[in-house]
């Protein structure tokens, strides 16, 4: 978290071994597990007679679950960072929805349906109501059947879950996304395509909407 955050910035030196791992109260197995954690996930890089490097954010990968849940506990995410990942879940999630419709069994329509229910049922400010949500995008990504796609769906996944936490911040949403959730689900449903489409694009939208108030605060 601190550095995503930008306390420790690119281009610093971690601690050596032995001071980090004592400053931090954990073993050195630990320490050397942790550093080699971050290193896979591209915030750092380790090289001999130089140590423990933080890494340019561009080499950061961003769509790690992880990577992106301490950006947002870290504190404040830029705005910037919170409109890219809405431009992120507009050229993926709109296009997921279309192959949906046209590729969807009657196994996924269930599921999805479960999720609608779910959130409806517990709304997005509750823990439940947004693992629903998240159980929703999911869905409709894995009905694709497209394997490359699959993989984008914790990433995509934990976009959602982050940026509903984040539009929440500082009070309860003035406005019940169920309505854009289940417009979706009927053009999977009825599978129509284009129709699919427009309606993830629309709730995608509308979702930065309600966020805006915050980017801006």
């Amino acid at each position: 978290m601190a550095i995503v955050s930008g306390a420790i910035k690119p281009g610093e030196i971690l601690g050596n071994e032995i001071e980090s791992s004592e400053q931090l109260q954990v073993s050195r197995s630990a320490y050397r597990e942790a550093v080699r954690m971050l290193a896979a996930k591209g915030l750092v890089e380790s090289r001999p007679k130089t140590g423990t490097q933080v890494s340019p954010q561009r080499r950061w990968n961003l769509l790690d679950p992880e990577v992106l849940a301490w950006f947002f506990e870290a504190g404040a995410p830029s705005p910037a960072f919170v409109r890219d990942l809405f431009e992120l879940r507009m050229v993926v999630e709109p296009a997921a929805a279309a192959l949906a419709a046209e590729r969807r069994t009657p196994e996924d329509l269930a599921r999805m349906r479960r999720a609608l229910l779910e959130m409806e049922k517990h709304g997005v400010a509750n823990e439940d109501g947004r693992t629903a949500d998240r159980e929703f995008h999911d869905a409709v990504i894995e009905a694709t059947y497209n394997a490359p796609l699959v993989s984008l769906a914790s990433s995509i996944g934990a976009a959602v879950r982050w940026t509903t936490i984040f539009k929440q911040r500082h009070g309860p949403l003035a406005r019940d996304p169920m309505p854009e959730h289940w417009r979706v689900f009927d053009a999977i449903a009825a599978g129509g395509a284009e129709p699919a489409r427009a309606a993830m694009r629309d709730l995608v939208a509308q979702a930065l909407e309600d966020t805006r108030p915050e980017i801006e605060r």
